[in-house]
This record gives C-alpha cells, sequence and structure tokens, in this order.
C-alpha cells in the first residue's frame, strides 16, 4: 500500500547499526556494543510515561552532534521508507539539540535538509522538514528556532512544531513563536493530548493557531473539543505504538484512534520514532488493523487524509493526493483476496 507519513523524529529513527559506528567515530560511549543488543534496549517497551520514553533520545541524540552524521541518519531514514512504499514524509527534528559538539545552527539545518534532498533525489520520496523547540525551553529560545524555520523555508522546511514533556510545560507560552512563523509563511503543528489533556489539544489549537495535533490521544475528554476537531477537519497525527509505550493509552485494542475516524476526525498513522517505538509504518498499520478493526478501504481513507492534511503548497498537496489516490485504485498493491 502506498502511504504517507505526517510524524516521524530524525532522533528517534535512527538504525543501530549507524548508531555505533557514529559512536566510534566520535569516541561516544552507548549502552550496548552490538546492533541487536543495541535495538533490544532502545526500544521503549515498559516505559512508564512520556517522560520516560524521552529518556531514550539521549543516546541517539549524542551521536548526532557532526553534520557528516545528521547527514546519514536523515539519507537513511528516507532510504527506510522508501521500502515500505512511502510515497512523503514529514522528518522533524529540534537542531538545537545537535549543538552540543560546537555545531552551529545553520550547520545542522544545511546538513539535515541536504541529507533529505539527497535522499529525496535517489529514492523518489518527496521528504520535507518540521522544526521542532522543545516545550521545556525558554520561549525566547522557542523563537529562535521560529526564526531559523523561516530562514529555510525555500529550501525544504514545511513547519515549525513544538514537541517535549506536556506536564509542567504549557504551549501557552511559546507563542509568539507560533505567531512568527504563521507570519511568515509557515504552517503549524504542535504536540498536545499525549502526557496532558485535552486543555493541552486546545491550547495548540485556539492560543497558538496549530493546524495539525502530534497524538492529540486525549482529544475525548472534550466533546466540545471533538466537534471542533470534526468541523474543522483538522488532522490528528497518530502513533499507536508510541502511544502505548508511553502510557497515553492501555493498549492497541483500546487506543481512540476508531472512535477519532468514526466521529469525522481526519485520523493519519505515523510512526512517531521507527528506533525507539520498535516500529514501521507497515507495523502501525497492521495494529491499526489487528487490533482497530480497520479494512483495506479505511486504510486507504487514513492515506488520504494524510495527503490532504500535508504541510505543502496546495498543488503540491494536489499532485500528491492525485498520486496516491491513483495508486490506491489501482490493484497492483492489494492482496490476491482482495483482487478477486
Amino acid at each position: 500500500m502506498p502511504k504517507v507519513e505526517l510524524h516521524c523524529h530524525l532522533d528517534g529513527s535512527l538504525r543501530p547499526s549507524t548508531m555505533l559506528e557514529l559512536a566510534r567515530e566520535q569516541g561516544v560511549a552507548l549502552p550496548r556494543s552490538d546492533a541487536t543488543a543495541l535495538r533490544a534496549y532502545m526500544r521503549a517497551d515498559g516505559t512508564a510515561s512520556l517522560e520516560e520514553y524521552l529518556t531514550r533520545f539521549e543516546a541517539t541524540i549524542a551521536v548526532l552532534q557532526t553534520p557528516d552524521g545528521i547527514e546519514r541518519v536523515a539519507y537513511e531514514l528516507v532510504e527506510d521508507v522508501s521500502l515500505e512504499n512511502v510515497r512523503y514524509i514529514e522528518v522533524r527534528n529540534a537542531p538545537g539539540l545537535n549543538t552540543r559538539s560546537g555545531l552551529t545552527l545553520d550547520e545542522v539545518m544545511r546538513a539535515t535538509l541536504y541529507g533529505l534532498a539527497r535522499a529525496e533525489g535517489r529514492f523518489g520520496v518527496q521528504a520535507r522538514f518540521i522544526l521542532c523547540s522543545l516545550r521545556h525551553w525558554a520561549p525566547d529560545v522557542s523563537l529562535r528556532m521560529a526564526e531559523l524555520a523561516v530562514r529555510y523555508k525555500d529550501e525544504g522546511v514545511v513547519a515549525f512544531d513544538l514537541a517535549g514533556a506536556e506536564m509542567g510545560h504549557l504551549a501557552a507560552a511559546h507563542v509568539e513563536a507560533f505567531r512568527y512563523a504563521r507570519a511568515h509563511g509557515l504552517h503549524v503543528t504542535c504536540h498536545a493530548g499525549e502526557g496532558a489533556g485535552a486543555g493541552s489539544i486546545a491550547q495548540a489549537l485556539y492560543l497558538c493557531g496549530a493546524e495539525r495535533i502530534g497524538h492529540g490521544v486525549r482529544a475525548a475528554e472534550d466533546p466540545i473539543l471533538m466537534q471542533y476537531l470534526a468541523e474543522q477537519q483538522i488532522p490528528l497525527e497518530m502513533c499507536p505504538t508510541s502511544n502505548v509505550q508511553t502510557c497515553a493509552v492501555e493498549s492497541y485494542g483500546e487506543h481512540p484512534l476508531r472512535c477519532y475516524y468514526d466521529a469525522g476526525i481526519p485520523v493519519t498513522i505515523n510512526t512517531d520514532n521507527r528506533l525507539i517505538s520498535g516500529t514501521t509504518l507497515t507495523d502501525e498499520f497492521l495494529h491499526v488493523a489487528h487490533h482497530l478493526g480497520f479494512t483495506l478501504a479505511e486504510l486507504a481513507v487514513c492515506v488520504e487524509h494524510a495527503c490532504r492534511g500535508a504541510f505543502l503548497p496546495e498543488h503540491e498537496r494536489e499532485q500528491l493526493l492525485l498520486r496516491v489516490r491513483g495508486e490506491l485504485r489501482g490493484d497492483a498493491w492489494r492482496p490476491r483476496e482482495s483482487q478477486e
């Protein structure tokens, strides 16, 4: 099935073998010394909260401190998703985390965008970048991140995002960064409703102007909010495995994705972090099918939701939708029993 992914973190989606090579080059100590053991260690099964889940990123960020390493990881991520028939992906990262060894923010951005562009040319996957600030950073830092995003909006950056631990870190504190991004032609999305309740989603929408919501798992706590999401057709970037691991939901079967889909909210299916969640986009589609009863036709609708929600110029978004819709209506990807 052709797919589109809107929520994938660069620093959560490294290959373990690449981590080990970069660690040797940079003199970084990792918690495991072979790829199989490292992959198992990095998978966040058994974490009790979003905050605990986020601690896994320390190992990946440690090796993303050189231009070559950042470019390589960006390139390899696009290569990996190409093997799953992903046609378009929005990769996100907080470049402020990649300056610990002296890189400038511009050096981080150039390496990231070059890696994505090089892979797009090689593998045919349209790849764009969402620049993240973090909730626990000071508001003036978020504003600088928004300014950085705007500087690169003609080189592959399509949106500004706010990520990180929700509890005790309100999106409202970062309103100026969102306002700056919107005023300068960037799209905006926001992590919300994952580690905190529906009020966090409301802040992201009403105060920050978010056009999409990262996760949004707890929207159902507020019926008025649910109605607003459906009426305004606000896409939710849902990540089932990650949501189970962060205890945002108890299990795949309890995930609200089905409820939101049936309520007319445009839900999209994403990985969040391929390494840390130990998943692929294909895995996420299978979980949604097996645990929430989604049919192939309903999964295809979710792919179309992602096309419509993509942060692309309107004519490019329409081209993406037409291309993917044409493939979805074809038979080449379908299992034999579906063709019959």
